[in-house]
């Protein structure tokens, strides 16, 4: 599907300028999932745009940041979980299951699949895309939720620990279902509503496995 390109003069200078720099990563998207990263060129994404390289240049002197802009994009679309509320005061399994299925319900969504499937085919190659995709998006959110545990573990309701261990044993045990289903866009993915007993039995395992001492 073509962008087309966005003219100067249907706008104010700043809007003209955040419309145009949103045409090049939405391109800039479209042609890394269908490219690859190495696949894609900043050519390829200015033509598809309508505007030349050296204009793509003023927004994004190099494909890196280019990338970068397209998984902030993302995630500012789809990352709701980074910034889900932690009550201190609500009881730990009540607080999980709330933030397991929006995050699972997140990790399923098509963009985010696609770009996961992106970043880890081009690891080996581009091993900076891989870490910006990790601090941009997973590390934030597993940071958050660390101190939520690390608070829980003081107040006694979690067994003391490391908070971030406790978050990836959780995280790890929400996508231990149909998540890999869904990574391989294998059928047994379409049911999503098998999501929210995958939570259930991460809740009650982390639970089980962190619960207090004595």
């Amino acid at each position: 599907m073509s962008i087309e390109m966005i003219p100067d003069s249907t706008a104010a200078p700043d809007a003209a300028a955040t419309m145009r720099r949103k045409a090049f990563v939405d391109a800039a998207r479209e042609l890394f999932f269908a490219n690859g990263y190495a696949g894609t060129t900043m050519s390829s994404i200015a033509s598809k745009v309508g505007g030349s390289k050296t204009t793509l240049w003023t927004y994004f002197p190099s494909k890196e940041e280019l990338f970068a802009a397209v998984v902030d994009d993302i995630v500012a679309q789809y990352g709701d979980a980074l910034a889900i509320d932690l009550p201190l005061d609500e009881p730990v399994p009540d607080v999980l299951r709330t933030f397991g299925n929006l995050l699972m319900t997140k990790l399923t969504a098509t963009p985010i699949l696609s770009l996961f499937r992106l970043v880890v085919g081009e690891a080996e190659r581009f091993p900076h895309l891989a870490e910006t995709f990790y601090e941009r998006g997973p590390r934030r959110g597993k940071a958050r939720a660390a101190v939520w545990v690390g608070e829980k573990m003081v107040r006694g309701e979690i067994r003391m620990g490391d908070p971030m261990r406790a978050v990836q044993q959780f995280t790890s045990l929400c996508q231990s279902g149909v998540y890999q289903f869904a990574m391989l866009n294998l059928p047994e993915s379409r049911d999503l509503d098998r999501l929210r007993g995958d939570v259930d039995a991460a809740v009650d395992t982390f639970c089980r496995a962190w619960a207090p001492d004595g």
